[in-house]
């Protein structure tokens, strides 16, 4: 970042890392589409900083990188601060992997490396087999090359954490002066407290030659629940950069969530006295986005975007709300995008008044066609609710809007089950070749037996690892919203590898549906994580047969 274009001292740079760091959550696997319209909501969001994956990884991640540099790194209409969203790629402290960053990102107006190396002695023994010597002439070997492609550099010493603060001094000041314009201070594994990190940023900061030339970030995960704390305590002790994703998600416990710093930030203006670019109005659109597409369902008492963010059921509570608000809300629900409705919607509301209601809501980029989609699946279920509230609507643009390709389409499931009758489930399905397929099969439940018939149909082994359905709204009426994850199964469970750990890892993929009715609900989250699976085989030039 350019010192003359803001005030370095008074604002605090995103850094958002949802689409790389996030992505490594388990069952968190997105397709290039979906992370393209991820990172168009970042921009809208005004994250300063996209780090839009990880190019080495994979031929689909590069492509993922290249496509988002493209398309949405060009992108300034509406943004805070004037100017595109600078678009980053990580890389391990090679040449390789750097010019593969580089190469991915270099099309977008403004770019960035991200380059890391971890500085532990646990680390530098027993994962790199190096001494600090050598760790130190990788640095500078490193941070020297990434310059001599790019302006902007970033390097992150990991697991700083747990490292030798001197040791850190020499590591980061020769990283000063190889050309690095941001330090990143990562606790790697969630280990420090508030104190202990906020005292490293500042530690560094004063005793690292050349730290008032470039930018310090911080980079928090969640393994003992400090990561929002520690970044904010960073930000106290003089980072201007803050490293985040949506929702916090992020390998293991997740990362510092993007909307609780953000909102502490906005609500102590007396304990922070510090700006940022961020539309805090577009935080629950963003919030929700990333929940459907990556499948990673958001805890009802989850800060800021929870659905119990904004509820008050205890009477003492309600009563002092309804004298006044501020007793017992710091912050107003519009101010994160969850605008009050003052329309209700029911079966004889028209096109109109839904195109109002999701533009109130936020949903004001939809395309014709999707907003054609959304409204005939609204139809349908004001048929079967008296008044179809905003979390229906919700629900509908999850299930419509973000999804995978439909290789294979649902047409109708019919099931026959009771406590003394075996389950049974007829299904029919339109395959890749505009064909439909339909088969039956028995299970130990109506969704056991719907799972069986989709199986026997698209013959694609899989193991059910995770499945959760949660009601949408209160009533009998209620819409169910089904989230699920399976892992493939070819032979043997399929893995892959994450090459900044050298970590195999099993393969996840997550579904979402929505229907008032459970069992049709599952069908479609089944689908929806098969979809994704055959999509991803698809990109990897493997060919999945009808049996």
């Amino acid at each position: 970042m350019n010192e003359d274009e803001v005030d370095i001292q008074d604002t605090v740079y995103f850094f958002d890392t949802t689409l790389r760091d996030g992505e490594q959550s388990p069952g968190a696997t997105l397709n290039v589409e979906e992370k393209l319209e991820i990172a168009r909501q970042l921009s809208r969001l005004g994250v300063d900083i996209c780090e839009a994956g990880f190019p080495i990884a994979s031929p689909g991640d590069f492509d993922a990188v290249r496509r988002i540099a493209e398309e949405v790194g060009p992108l300034v209409e509406g943004r805070k601060s004037g100017q595109p969203m600078v678009i980053a790629g990580l890389a391990r402290a090679n040449e390789e992997d750097i010019q593969r960053a580089y190469d991915a990102v270099k099309v977008a107006p403004r770019h960035r490396i991200h380059t890391f190396l971890a500085t532990s002695d646990i680390h530098l023994k027993h994962k790199l087999r190096m001494d600090r010597e050598e760790c130190v002439d990788q640095v500078i070997k490193s941070v020297s090359f990434a310059k001599s492609l790019c302006n902007d550099v970033e390097f992150s010493p990991e697991d700083a954490g747990r490292s030798d603060p001197d040791f850190l001094v020499q590591v980061l000041a020769e990283a000063i002066k190889a050309g690095a314009t941001t330090l990143n201070i990562p606790d790697t594994v969630g280990y420090t407290t508030p104190e202990e990190y906020g005292r490293l940023i500042s530690y560094l900061i004063e005793n690292t030659p050349g730290a008032d030339t470039v930018v310090w970030s911080t980079h928090c995960h969640d393994d003992l629940g400090l990561a929002t704390a520690n970044t904010l305590a960073g930000v106290q002790a003089g980072a201007r950069q803050v490293e985040v994703t949506i929702n916090g998600i992020g390998e293991r416990a997740g990362n510092t969530s993007l909307e609780e710093v953000a909102m502490a930030i906005a609500t102590r203006p007396q304990t922070f006295d510090l700006q940022t670019n961020i539309d805090t109005s577009q935080i629950t659109k963003s919030s929700r986005m990333v929940s459907a597409y990556t499948g990673m369902v958001v805890q009802p008492n989850k800060a800021i975007v929870g659905a119990n963010a904004f509820a008050h059921e205890a009477g003492i509570h309600q009563d002092g709300m309804l004298k006044n608000q501020q007793t017992y809300e710091i912050m107003r629900p519009e101010t994160v995008g969850l605008n009050a409705s003052k329309l209700v919607l029911g079966k004889h509301s028209g096109r109109h008044a839904f195109r109002v209601r999701l533009e109130e809501m936020g949903y004001d980029d939809l395309s014709k066609e999707d907003l054609n989609a959304a409204f005939a699946r609204f139809k349908r279920l004001a048929d079967k609710k008296k008044i179809v509230t905003d979390a229906d609507i919700e629900a509908i643009i999850a299930d419509e809007i973000y999804q995978p390709p439909e290789i294979w389409k649902l047409n109708h499931i019919q099931v026959s089950c009771g406590d003394h009758s075996i389950p049974t489930a007829s299904v029919s399905l339109t395959g890749p070749n505009d064909e439909e397929y339909r088969d039956a099969a028995l299970g130990t439940g109506p969704v056991d037996a719907v799972y069986q018939a989709i199986n026997r149909i698209i013959g694609v082994k899989n193991r059910l690892t995770e499945f959760t359905i949660n009601a949408v709204t209160e009533g009998l009426d209620a819409q169910a919203e089904a989230m699920i994850r399976i892992q493939p199964i070819n032979g043997e469970r399929e893995y892959g590898m994450n090459p900044q750990t050298n970590e195999m890892f099993a393969r996840t993929f997550s579904g979402h549906g929505a229907s008032t009715d459970i069992v049709v609900a599952s069908a479609r989250a089944y689908l929806s994580a098969l979809n994704r699976m055959l999509a991803a085989r698809e990109e990897e030039g493997s060919v999945v047969s009808v049996q």
